[in-house]
């Protein structure tokens, strides 16, 4: 593999339990271990799976008046979510837009009470990192923490799994943050946890240093029902899940209307909001919410077996005389046992149930448009 691939610091071990790396995001990451995907996927859902999400960036904000509220007015001018009024203890979604109302990236902000917690995706990191710094750098403190571990624990199993290491997960629910100890063999370590994950399980995302890594997953999995899980069940599992992965169902081509994901929008930023508005894009944004959009996401169910790809083109027509839209994320889903996609339509063919027709090998293969997610979620709430 190419020397300029960056490693995480769990490299050695994911070599060491068997995993076929592949360069992803200008890393080496484990696509699948043994089990393979298929196996991987499924225990996720029915047990607990721990992932290596060291590639994704860390970034610390804290406001140069010592009051985390400023930070999070700061953060505000550049993500249409309201993080004034987020509890500390908690973390909420959020998206990072441009001028246009373009989507930047997709990303998770914490309160952690003296500062914010960014984590950003692992593509866009070294951006993200620089526009913060450049908008915030007045008023902020802007600190990139890209040589910590993060792993996610996720499935059904994984409170079972981390509460003999972590006794503090057992009063965590969805979206809880806190910082605590983790017991490894050598001794207890310093963690961030999150109740939170991108598989539509119930689960938590743990920060580390970068050297407590290795110690922290060897603990991890050496708890009954939890296996290492690789990039590609991660991706079966967010799209089972209805959840977007950056640079193919959301990018700087989609805003957040288009791209169905309004709700990341609190009501304080939205129109009429007391704090509306004051983003980038903001204009376009409140408009399109006021006014719609020529096109939205929406989930997508195939019938048979064989599964749609990103990229295909969709019809109105079996004959593929009306195109009226672009698959962004499909594969065949384990859970569902269907294979399962998500896409743009034109906003009259985005009603639930209506049907529509991907390009497949020179055929139409129909699809009926679907709610996300396709499974039901076991978020703690």
């Amino acid at each position: 593999m190419s020397d300029s691939l960056q490693r995480t610091p769990l490299y050695d071990l994911n070599l060491e339990l068997g995993a076929k790396m592949v360069p992803f995001a200008g890393f080496e990451m484990p696509i699948q271990f043994p089990a393979g995907l298929m196996a991987e996927h499924l225990h996720t859902r029915e047990k607990a799976g721990l992932f290596d999400v060291s590639h994704m960036g860390q970034i610390r904000i804290a406001a140069k008046s010592g009051d985390v509220k400023d930070a999070a007015a700061a953060l505000e001018t550049l993500v249409p979510a309201d993080y004034v009024g987020l509890a500390a203890g908690r973390q909420r979604y959020g998206l990072l837009t441009n001028e246009e109302g373009g989507i930047l990236d997709d990303l998770m902000v914490a309160n952690m009470g003296h500062d914010l917690l960014v984590v950003v995706n692992a593509g866009c990191k070294v951006q993200d990192a620089d526009r913060i710094e450049a908008a915030l750098s007045d008023r902020c403190v802007v600190t990139r923490q890209f040589d910590r571990g993060l792993m996610a624990l996720q499935g059904p199993a994984a409170e079972a799994a981390l509460a003999p290491l972590c006794p503090a997960v057992k009063d965590m629910r969805f979206m809880d943050v806190i910082e605590t100890e983790l017991a490894t063999a050598t001794g207890p370590v310093k963690v961030t946890v999150s109740r939170s994950g991108y598989t539509g399980e119930d689960g938590f995302e743990i920060g580390c240093a970068g050297a407590d890594s290795e110690k922290i997953a060897r603990a991890i999995l050496a708890q009954p029902d939890v296996l290492p899980i690789g990039l590609g069940a991660r991706d079966s599992l967010r799209l089972e899940a209805g959840l977007c992965l950056y640079g193919n169902d959301i990018d700087v081509t989609t805003t957040p209307v288009e791209a169905s994901l309004g709700w990341a929008i609190q009501k304080a930023r939205r129109e009429g909001g007391s704090r509306a508005g004051g983003y980038p894009g903001a204009e376009v944004v409140l408009k399109q919410t006021r006014d719609g959009v020529s096109r939205r996401r929406v989930g997508l169910l195939a019938e048979g077996r064989a599964p749609v790809r990103a990229g295909a083109k969709l019809f109105a027509d079996a004959e593929g005389q009306k195109e009226i839209g672009v698959v962004t994320s499909g594969a065949f889903g384990p859970s569902v046992k269907a294979p399962v996609a998500m896409g743009y339509v034109a906003s009259d063919h985005a009603a639930l149930d209506t049907p529509v027709f991907a390009e497949l090998r020179g055929k139409y293969v129909p699809l009926h448009v679907r709610a996300m997610p396709f499974v039901a979620p076991g978020f703690k709430r």
